[in-house]
């Protein structure tokens, strides 16, 4: 008979593979002015996710601000691609780090700035901020 730590989530160890996460495939659309250099901002303010140490819901506001070159996001699929992490058990960190990488593969940005602040949890808010440029 196998004991439960009862100190152990059940999401433990699920970070070690997080940059493996299948996730939700992201859209694009072809920009039609790909040689104007402008910004997007999409805001998402009713993220969620599960923490991995106690299952609980977080909640936070992910802010994206990018400039397209030949691709901008098409918007239900990033809702479908944010609405996946529902029921995942993810560091904060890890949730703007993995956004950024999904993102910058199928989008390719000239640059691209993700921003979680996420709700308290124990009296802390966090905000996680990350930046890529070409």
């Amino acid at each position: 008979m196998k004991i439960r730590n009862p100190n152990k989530s059940s999401y433990e160890g699920l970070q070690k593979d997080i940059r493996k996460l299948k996730t939700p495939k992201i859209d694009v659309w072809l920009n039609q002015y790909p040689d104007k250099i402008y910004t997007i901002v999409m805001d998402i303010p009713e993220f969620t996710c599960i923490c991995p140490k106690t299952g609980l819901p977080d909640f936070a506001d992910i802010k994206i601000e990018y400039s397209p070159g030949k691709y901008c996001v098409e918007l239900k699929s990033l809702k479908m691609y944010t609405i996946f992490f529902r029921n995942i058990g993810i560091f904060h960190e890890h949730v703007v780090n993995k956004i950024m990488e999904d993102f910058v593969k199928v989008v390719s940005p000239r640059w691209v700035k993700i921003t979680g602040v996420f709700n308290p949890r124990g009296g802390i808010q966090t905000t996680v901020l990350r930046e890529y440029k070409k």
